[in-house]
């Protein structure tokens, strides 16, 4: 599968949006499926944004600006390496998108979606996760859709981690199509 859009091989891919919509579930299987690597942003967390995390306190810009930078450098590494990659990460905002698109300019941002209620009980359920359900409003909050200039698409998280990801490789053939 090449890149949508692009015609290149081993697609970079942001698998974004809010808390509870699976991302990480996604992303993993479908790198799994593109048989390319996965990358976890939470994993680029410096441990001060996590301690602010756990305490229950937002993440302003100034906290995420060099963890955005992380996870950018991560994904321009895969693309000049071949690799491609599909990547977790909430990407919230348009800045925080255009941030990782000047890395990877190539990028390709998949927007999982799902009602507040359902992402509540997600969250409410995990265990060993760093993100409490107290910061799921904030997000909801902060969270701008992908806008039409840019290279993505939105997916409805409700359905099986399975499903999404199946979805998500029909929707991706369809823009290598276009």
């Amino acid at each position: 599968m090449t890149a949508p859009g692009t015609g290149r091989s081993s697609p970079c891919i942001v698998v974004m949006g809010v808390s509870g919509t699976g991302k990480s579930t996604v992303a993993r299987l479908l790198a799994k499926r593109l048989d390319i690597p996965f990358t976890e942003a939470d994993d680029l967390h410096p441990p001060a944004n996590i301690a602010k995390m756990l305490a229950g306190i937002p993440l302003d810009d100034t906290d995420r600006q060099p963890w955005l930078e992380s996870i950018g450098r991560s994904l321009h590494e895969r693309e000049a390496a071949g690799t491609g990659c599909v990547a977790a990460c909430s990407a919230l905002k348009r800045r925080y998108r255009d941030t990782l698109r000047a890395a990877c300019p190539s990028v390709f941002f998949l927007h999982l979606t799902a009602d507040h209620e359902l992402l509540s009980e997600r969250i409410g359920h995990r265990t060993g996760h760093f993100m409490p359900k107290a910061l799921l409003d904030s997000q909801l909050a902060a969270l701008e859709p992908l806008e039409p200039d840019e290279r993505g698409a939105g997916l409805d998280a409700r359905p099986t981690a399975e499903l999404t990801a199946g979805a998500a490789m029909e929707l991706l053939a369809r823009q290598e199509g276009t």
